[in-house]
């Protein structure tokens, strides 16, 4: 197995516990500003198409264009990383990210804001995957390994819950460019913490480039992602989406047959014959479409049938956002105390119960009821990290760690973008007669997938699939 760290710099092992948690704790900085970012721009479109006069085309774009680059450059981003070392990639998109938010404040008009949001995802795509190989190099042990990981989960669950809610207090108090503000001390103080007391890590023998593996993988999210977003405004038979979901198949196996074929392959298929890393990545799909989902459908639940304001709706949606914060580094622990497979079956069965709660909402539902269905979907959802990114890194060889955890990632983006896409889909064809319980029962089938794929990669069958693919992967 290859091994990690550079000669100036001490393993994870000789870190003291404190050093550990700093490392940590900078390394969810990062994470809370690209969390809060996924929800909080949502909520300022309203003011950005009455100041920059953006037509809706724009303003899809504008979050749009930030969705399709970052789930395309995670996987470069997470090789590049393993390669050129950690702690100078996350800083370099710490730096590109905070540079992004800046001159997003200060776009003078939507063509300039999507521009600027694209420089913004680059830098994105470099803080979350790679920040997750820091914490695996840096908890060694496995126990300490996967509490890191649960306060991780924590960390993306209340940054994307509390983004309505902070976003819409900036909105009303100094308007839309502020939302982007909030990124920039908080990503500069993560670059100075990081000089400070992240050590740097790389594989001893850098893997070979495979630039073709790295332009077949941002076609195949890109023309997935595009065709995605775009598919309900063109029609799903259109010559445009059609054409771009030829071109994702063609991606996918050229992808396939090409990585096999590499002796150093960006991504080893061989990962994908571990029934835990498949179903990690499933799983990872299906709870962020779910959340991103509830998200668009609670905010049009909330504002546009009961009539809240921006920021009335989000904080009423604290309870989900409390519910994630405490369930995340519990189930840290339970995945490091007994393995994954209460936390997922846990998870699965709290999306699918809170899926069936929300069908019966109605323009006169109790707060009590809203309260108890947020508070199943938090706990549902704040149980799946911790197991999921477990899943996806332990296991695989050191010299893969940033790739594995880049897969990861890039499954929650894509789930994200498969969420809003399907979920806000079938409510705009919904909303003429003020129900959104279709979309719900789409939550509970994800709740209910969740649960099934937890069953099958937590057996004993799935373990022995796992083993074969570390020893396997190259």
């Amino acid at each position: 197995m290859t091994g990690i760290g550079t000669a100036a710099a001490p393993s994870g092992a000789a870190l003291s516990a404190r050093r550990k948690a700093l490392v940590l704790v900078i390394c969810c900085l990062s994470l809370f500003i690209v969390g809060l970012d996924n929800t909080i721009v949502n909520l300022a479109l309203p003011s950005i198409r009455r100041d920059l006069g953006a037509g809706l085309s724009a303003l899809q774009w504008v979050i749009d264009a930030y969705t399709l680059a970052l789930a395309s450059l995670l996987m470069l981003a997470g090789s590049v990383a393993d390669r050129m070392g950690r702690r100078r990639t996350f800083q370099t998109g710490l730096v590109l990210f905070s540079l992004g938010s800046l001159l997003c404040s200060l776009a003078p008009d939507a063509g300039w804001l999507i521009a600027f949001r694209v420089v913004q995802a680059l830098g994105g795509s470099m803080l979350n995957p790679v920040a997750m190989s820091i914490i695996t190099t840096t908890f060694t042990d496995p126990r300490q390994r996967a509490r890191a990981i649960g306060v991780w989960g924590g960390v993306i669950g209340v940054s994307m819950a509390l983004g309505p809610v902070i976003g819409g207090v900036l909105v009303d108090a100094a308007g839309w460019r502020s939302v982007f503000w909030l990124n920039v001390p908080i990503g500069l103080t993560a670059v100075v913490l990081c000089a400070l007391f992240v050590p740097e890590s790389k594989v001893a023998r850098p893997r070979r480039l495979d630039p073709v593996g790295q332009i077949v993988v941002v076609a195949l999210l890109g023309t997935t992602t595009f065709a995605i977003i775009e598919g309900p405004a063109h029609g799903w038979g259109s010559a445009l989406i059609l054409s771009c979901l030829a071109g994702a198949l063609v991606s996918l196996a050229v992808l396939i047959g090409y990585e096999r074929r590499r002796r150093e392959p960006l991504l080893d298929p061989g990962f994908f014959t571990s029934a835990a890393f498949s179903g990690a990545v499933v799983i990872a799909v299906a709870a962020v479409a779910a959340l991103g989902g509830f998200l668009f459908l609670t905010s049009l639940y909330l504002q546009d049938v009961r009539q809240f304001s921006p920021l009335q709706a989000g904080v009423r949606t604290l309870p989900m956002a409390v519910a994630v914060a405490v369930a995340a580094p519990v189930s840290g622990r339970i995945v490091g105390a007994r393995g994954s497979r209460a936390p997922l079956v846990f998870g699965g069965t709290g999306l699918l119960v809170a899926g069936v709660l929300l069908t019966r909402l109605s323009p006169d539902t109790s707060t009590g009821y809203l309260v108890l269905a947020y508070l199943v979907f938090g706990l549902g959802f704040g149980v799946l990290n911790a197991p999921v990114t477990h899943a996806a890194v332990s296991g695989m060889p050191d010299s893969q760690a940033g790739v594995a955890a880049a897969v990861a990632s890039t499954s929650r983006q894509f789930g994200a973008t498969l969420g809003v896409a399907i979920f806000g889909s079938l409510a705009g064809r919904a909303v003429a007669d003020r129900s959104v319980t279709t979309g719900w029962w789409v939550m509970a089938g994800c709740g209910a997938l969740i649960l099934a794929v937890g069953l099958a990669t937590t057996s004993r069958w799935a373990r022995t699939t796992g083993r074969s693919a570390a020893r396997g992967t190259r």
